[in-house]
């Protein structure tokens, strides 16, 4: 085996195993996030007992679910029913792999024990897979997460579950479209699908927030969709439906579908960070977009400085799906489908237009992917946010419930 061939495969086992090590850890933090979380925002105390601040509940939790007994409903496909958490479980994990969340470090060429002579050429890029397909795999492998839920209903033989299981597969096909009109727009104006591609994008031009302010709207209430959060969490609304598509699960098998949801929730944030909030980029400095050609303190501090700045923004977005949560009502699920299709797919379409329209424009001029071309998008954006504000102001664009007129006596 070639020293190059030797680090890279080392090189790609510790990135999988710390990536994998740190989604892990993180569904446990954010889990005691939620609950501390939703205690605050509602005036109690939340878990406090096990551990300090009750850290340690969640593990607690764990282990009851390791030692419950498993329940098969008598009526239920037996391999689907089984099958059917693993299918949402792992892409939940595989997402994260192409999102990159620190700057590049130098390459390496060192001998180790056993081993031999390890090469690592070049800058080594902070992210599992660095795929030319860039989040086209993502969006990917978040529709295999559909089979899961619609598997895990159907398989059941309940129709409680049935009912989760059908309109989780009707919500996340509507609001996938929407997601996928939120990043044809991002395409237009990076000009590429690859994460770090877009990341350094932002670098030279401005976020994408400022660049593609209506596509971040629509990406973020698709995102609270996709990942079966509060305010659309119709599949498994517990005063409907008991408690939806896993009604039927009990033991590991049940706990395996919201550790997938917190990873999803995890994974959401960072994609949101990456494509729209300049990933791992430090705003206001050019020194993190330097790469380093040999280790010095200065690249090991880049690379810890950029980790910390993507782990704050993406931090942040998992609190605000927590906030969200506890603090609007479920929709009706006629608002649910509307908001998809009668509002969020005319207006991607409409906006995939105007957006077109303005990169051909600043092409055609000349105009340099720099801050100038940035501030043309940011000016075509605000017009548009005026719009959709008063729009979505007074329910002119989302009906709410019609008032009852009171009979006269």
């Amino acid at each position: 085996m070639s020293p190059e061939l030797k680090g890279l495969l080392i090189v790609g086992a510790i990135k999988v195993v710390a990536l994998f090590t740190a989604l892990m850890v993180g569904v446990i933090l954010v889990v005691w996030v939620e609950r501390r979380g939703s205690a605050m925002l509602q005036d109690r105390l939340g878990p406090n007992r096990v551990g300090p601040l009750g850290l340690l509940q969640n593990i607690a939790d764990g282990l009851k679910n390791f030692i419950k007994e498993e329940v098969m409903p008598a009526g239920a496909e037996k391999i689907l029913f089984q099958l059917a958490p693993l299918l949402s479980f792992v892409p939940a994990f595989l997402m994260f792999a192409v999102i990159p969340f620190a700057a590049p470090l130098p390459g390496f060429d060192i001998t180790l024990p056993l081993l031999g002579r390890v090469v690592y050429e070049g800058p080594m890029t902070m992210v599992v897979a660095d795929l030319p397909i860039g989040f086209l795999f993502i969006i990917a492998f978040s529709s295999l997460a559909v089979y899961g839920i619609t598997l895990a209903g159907w398989a059941a033989n309940s129709k409680y579950a049935l009912l989760g299981g059908l309109r989780a597969s009707a919500q996340m096909i509507s609001y996938e479209i929407a997601i996928g009109l939120s990043l044809i727009v991002i395409l237009l104006i990076a000009g590429n699908v690859s994460l770090p591609d877009i990341v350094a994008f932002q670098q030279r031009a401005g976020w994408f927030v400022f660049l593609a302010t209506v596509a971040y709207v629509m990406f973020h209430i698709s995102a609270f969709a996709e990942t079966n959060r509060l305010p659309f969490d119709l599949p498994e609304a517990e005063a409907e439906l008991v408690a939806g598509y896993h009604a039927e699960y009990s033991a590991m098998k049940y706990a395996i579908y919201p550790l997938s949801e917190y990873a999803a929730l995890i994974t959401m944030s960072a994609f949101i960070t990456t494509l729209f909030f300049g990933g791992w980029d430090i705003p206001f400095t050019a020194w993190d977009e330097q790469v380093a050609t040999a280790w010095s303190f200065e690249a090991v501090a880049r690379f810890v400085l950029t980790n910390a700045a993507f782990l704050i923004k993406t931090t942040f977005f998992i609190w605000v799906f927590v906030w969200v949560r506890w603090t609007l009502p479920r929709f009706r699920y006629d608002q649910l489908m509307s908001l998809g299709w009668k509002v969020l797919l005319p207006m991607g379409l409409a906006y995939i237009v105007v957006i077109a329209t303005t990169v051909l424009l600043l092409e055609n001029f000349g105009v340099p992917h720099d801050l100038r071309y940035g501030l043309v998008l940011f000016l075509v954006n605000v017009p548009l946010m005026v719009a959709l504000l008063w729009g979505l102001d007074r329910r002119r664009l989302l009906p709410g419930t019609p008032r009852r007129v009171r009979a006269e006596a």
